[in-house]
């Protein structure tokens, strides 16, 4: 009985070393989605460490910030379309994250659906 004990023991030793240490994933990165219409093209978000943001390749829309705040994500934007400046704050669901996808929506009814570059 005590054999099996410390046998069982080891193995959990040996199972949290080999990979119960994984880091957390992370929203930080670059995330991007194809433009629709427009084959090889993406669009996307930076989110830096530092709460900082900005856009990938969308020159009406400049992002400014983000905040993460459990399973929402906050950002700050500006719209920057039609010669009229509109700043404000979207309110994101993360309902998808991995190392490598990021899905969001909106209360407005739409999914963002990102993969992070690399």
């Amino acid at each position: 009985m005590k054999k099996q004990i410390f046998s069982m023991a080891v193995m959990a030793v040996v199972f949290a070393a080999c990979g119960g240490t994984k880091a957390p994933v992370t929203v930080v990165g670059s995330w991007i989605m194809p433009i629709d219409g427009q084959p090889g093209e993406v669009q996307g978000i930076k989110l830096e460490e530092n709460g900082e943001a900005s856009s990938i390749n969308m020159h009406t829309l400049a992002y400014k910030e983000w905040e993460q705040q459990g399973d929402q994500l906050y950002l700050t934007v500006k719209s920057i379309g039609n010669g009229i400046e509109i700043e404000g704050v979207d309110t994101l669901k993360i309902d998808k994250l991995t190392p490598d996808s990021l899905v969001l929506s909106s209360n407005y009814g739409y999914t963002l659906e990102y993969v992070r570059q690399k």
